[in-house]
């Protein structure tokens, strides 16, 4: 996970940071591998809500559909765990992931001001965004 996390971000998560979050109950994740990972995601159900606590994909794989069906596998399990929402945060700048959690269903819930540490390019904004989940299938 770490690998397929490190393709994806400038400050990813290494193997131990993952090791405890799946450690935690209701933590689960998934991983897309072609000959390199590909994508990988983090989701936490708990007390009826889900939250999607990282999801990424490498630059090489995206607009390939991964982001899409890491997330209709989360949203799956977060349905069957007894989740009521998900919610998640994305950068405001990055438009293809604010496009696809839109076509998927989500609705801006807030905004988080400078929750992204970007190094020397500063700090980014975070859109909070919410998915109702006891609406039918995704």
């Amino acid at each position: 996970m770490a690998s397929a996390h490190a393709q994806a971000f400038d400050s990813p998560w290494d193997e131990a940071d993952f090791e405890d979050l799946l450690d935690s109950t209701g933590v689960f994740g998934f991983v897309v591998r072609a000959e390199d990972p590909a994508g990988v995601l983090i989701c936490r159900t708990i007390a009826g809500e889900a939250e999607i606590l990282t999801v990424g994909v490498a630059p090489w794989a995206r607009r390939r559909g991964i982001g899409q069906a890491l997330m209709t596998a989360a949203i799956g399990v977060a349905r069957e765990a007894g989740a009521q929402a998900m919610f998640l945060e994305v950068d405001v700048a990055n438009d293809g992931a604010v496009a696809l959690y839109r076509r998927l269903g989500f609705e801006r819930a807030g905004l988080r001001r400078a929750y992204y540490d970007r190094g020397a390019k500063g700090r980014a904004d975070a859109l909070v965004m919410r998915l109702d989940l006891t609406s039918g299938p995704d």
